[in-house]
């Protein structure tokens, strides 16, 4: 194949990478900056598209990230390539934040209370991820279908984090928007002038070359 990798990377490689790209996180973000600034959109409209990656990253839909930031996007009109390229505001060293601010403020809204009683964090992700298995399994098997785990990580993890995204993801990707729009029409409006400048040059080049007794 053309594009297949000459050198084959190592599983662990793969992980540490998802975790820590080449470069770090530092230089992957000045990448999607670059990105951003030199869409060929107006600048609202990829604030826009900013706004709506960033919010996405405070949603527990986890996997679909890339779609839902695109349908958010659609319904603001927004440029729908910087929303995806804007969910990287979330990644590996910023989802515990994300999540932990997320979890607060949907139990402070829904009124609850953390509680130990079905365990932890983790525990209640692994538990549903077994519900989903088993339930799978029985398609094929037969046996008996139980969703308990499953309910019990929706009501004490998705649907408290669902909730209490919104709030913190509304302020942070309004945060962005107010900034990046700024200096996304900074950017594109430098970078029309030094066209024009650059295209004034040619002309001129032209012209002189084309003057008669030369």
């Amino acid at each position: 194949m053309v594009f297949k990798r000459r050198d084959r990377r190592p599983i662990w490689k793969i992980v540490l990478e998802f975790f820590w790209p080449r470069g770090g996180w530092g230089r992957a973000a000045q990448y999607v900056q670059h990105r951003l600034r030199r869409l060929p959109d107006p600048p609202h409209r990829i604030a826009r598209g900013i706004f709506a990656g960033v919010f996405t990253t405070f949603t527990p839909f986890y996997g679909l990230h890339f779609f839902t930031a695109a349908l958010i996007a659609l319904a603001m009109r927004g440029n729908l390539l910087a929303a995806i390229l804007s969910t990287f505001f979330g990644n590996p060293l910023t989802y515990v934040p994300i999540g932990v601010a997320s979890m607060k403020t949907g139990y402070w809204l829904l009124g609850l209370e953390g509680s130990e009683e079905h365990g932890g964090l983790v525990h209640k992700f692994v538990k549903a991820g077994e519900d989903l298995w088993d339930n799978l399994v029985s398609i094929f098997y037969g046996s008996k279908v139980d969703w308990t785990d499953l309910g019990i990580f929706y009501d004490e993890v998705f649907y408290p984090y669902m909730i209490g995204g919104i709030l913190p993801g509304l302020l942070t990707a309004t945060v962005c928007y107010y900034v990046s729009l700024p200096l996304i029409t900074a950017y594109q409006n430098r970078r029309k002038g030094a066209l024009k400048a650059r295209l004034a040059t040619l002309r001129k080049k032209k012209a002189e070359n084309g003057t008669p007794g030369e």
